[in-house]
C-alpha cells in the first residue's frame, strides 16, 4: 500500500512533540489534486502554531505548514492540472507532508525557470507582502516604505515589490552581516536597529508614508510616530513574542502583551496616522479573494524568491530552529527526493 510521512503534533504546545510519522495513503477525495510534495516553505506561523500561540491553531492533533511545491500524481480527467505538472500551493495546516490533496483553487503552475524550493517559497510570503503594501497599504509610486526584517521572507518579498511599484524601500535588520548581505541585492537604504531605534529614525531625510511591520513593542511604536500625515502602520506579526525554546515563557509573553504598544483612534484622527493589521490565513476561506490576489501578482515582475536554507525533510527540528533563531536570510524550506 502506498504510504504518506508527514511531521505531526499530538496537540500545540510544545515543538518537542513534532514527530515525524508515516502512515497508509488513503484514495484521493473527488475533485481533488494529488500532488508529490518536493519542498515546504517554513513559516513564522508554524512556529506559533506548535507552541499555541496561534489563534488559527488547530485543536488536538495536527500537521504543520503553510505552503509547498510538488508534481501532480493524480487529478479529476478535466481540470486545470495534469498529471506531471510542476505545482506550487498554499493549505490550511498540512504543509509538513510527503504528499498533499488539494483543491485545485490552491494551486498555481510552477514557472519553468524555477525549482521547487523557490516555488515553496513564494506564496506565503509574497501573497503577504503584496497585500500589505497594495490593499492596506495603498502604496504608491515615490512613497517611502520602511519593511522591518527586511532580510526574511516577506520582507525581501516587500522590498522587491516596493522597487517595482516605484516606491523606495528603506529595510532594518537586526545586525551588520543581514544589512551588507541586503546590499549586495541591490537594496541602497538599509538601517541595523540600534537600540534607541526612535533616535535612528529622527535621522531620516523625510518621513515615511508606510511600515510594514511583524516585530511590535518598540519598534513599532518608534515606526508609528515617524509616520507622515495620511501615513499608514500594516501589522502582520509579533516576531517579540517568538518562543526561544520548546515551550513558550508565558510570564515573559504576558509582560510583553501588556506593554504591547496601543493606539488611540482620536489621537490617530488628529496626526492623521492609521494602523492596519491582519492575518492572511483568512484568505483561505476566501477563495476568489484569493485568485484576484495572485492574477495581480501575475502583472509584477520581481527576481524569484531567495532560498537562503534549505535542509533535508527529516530535519524540520533543525529549520524550526534555524527559523527562531533570527540568523536567517531569505526563505528557510524543507526539500524532499
Amino acid at each position: 500500500m502506498p504510504s504518506v510521512q508527514h511531521w505531526k503534533t499530538p496537540k500545540a504546545g510544545n515543538l518537542a512533540t513534532l514527530a515525524l510519522q508515516e502512515s497508509t495513503l488513503p484514495p484521493r477525495s473527488k475533485g481533488k489534486v494529488r500532488v508529490t510534495v518536493k519542498a515546504v516553505g517554513l513559516n513564522f506561523a508554524d512556529i506559533f502554531a506548535l507552541t499555541g500561540l496561534y489563534s488559527a491553531t488547530p485543536e488536538g492533533s495536527f500537521v504543520p505548514g503553510l505552503e509547498f511545491s510538488g508534481v501532480v500524481e493524480s487529478v479529476e480527467d478535466s481540470g486545470a492540472f495534469q498529471p506531471g505538472d510542476r505545482v506550487m500551493g498554499v493549505t490550511r495546516f498540512g504543509g509538513y507532508s510527503s504528499v498533499i490533496d488539494s483543491e485545485p483553487e490552491y494551486l498555481m503552475p510552477l514557472p519553468a525557470d524555477w525549482n521547487f524550493s523557490q516555488g515553496a517559497a513564494w506564496p506565503v510570503q509574497t501573497l503577504t507582502a503584496w497585500y500589505a503594501l497594495t490593499h492596506l497599504g495603498a502604496v504608491d509610486k515615490g512613497h517611502r516604505v520602511l519593511v522591518h526584517s527586511a532580510a526574511g521572507g516577506v520582507g525581501l518579498q516587500a522590498m522587491k515589490l516596493c522597487k517595482a511599484l516605484g516606491a523606495t524601500p528603506i529595510g532594518t535588520v537586526g545586525n551588520a552581516e543581514k544589512a551588507r548581505w541586503l546590499i549586495s541585492q541591490g537594496f541602497e537604504q538599509v538601517l541595523v536597529r540600534d537600540a534607541d531605534f526612535m533616535k535612528q529614525l529622527s535621522g531620516l531625510s523625510e518621513p515615511l508614508d508606510l511600515v510594514l511591520d511583524a516585530i511590535g513593542g518598540k519598534v513599532q511604536q518608534a515606526s508609528f510616530a515617524t509616520l507622515a500625515p495620511m501615513g499608514r502602520l500594516v501589522v502582520f506579526g509579533a516576531a517579540e513574542f517568538t518562543p526561544t525554546g520548546h515551550r513558550p515563557n508565558y510570564l515573559k509573553a504576558a509582560w510583553r502583551y501588556l506593554r504591547r504598544p496601543r493606539y488611540d483612534v482620536m489621537d490617530m484622527i488628529s496626526s492623521n496616522r492609521s494602523v492596519l493589521a491582519f492575518n492572511l490565513i483568512w484568505l483561505w476561506e476566501q477563495k476568489t479573494r484569493l485568485q484576484g490576489l495572485l492574477q495581480e501578482l501575475t502583472a509584477v515582475e520581481i527576481a524569484p524568491p531567495h532560498v537562503g536554507h534549505s535542509l533535508p525533510f527529516e530535519e524540520a527540528h533543525q529549520a524550526l530552529a534555524l527559523l527562531q533563531s533570527g540568523k536567517t536570510c531569505g526563505k528557510v524550506v524543507l526539500t524532499l527526493p
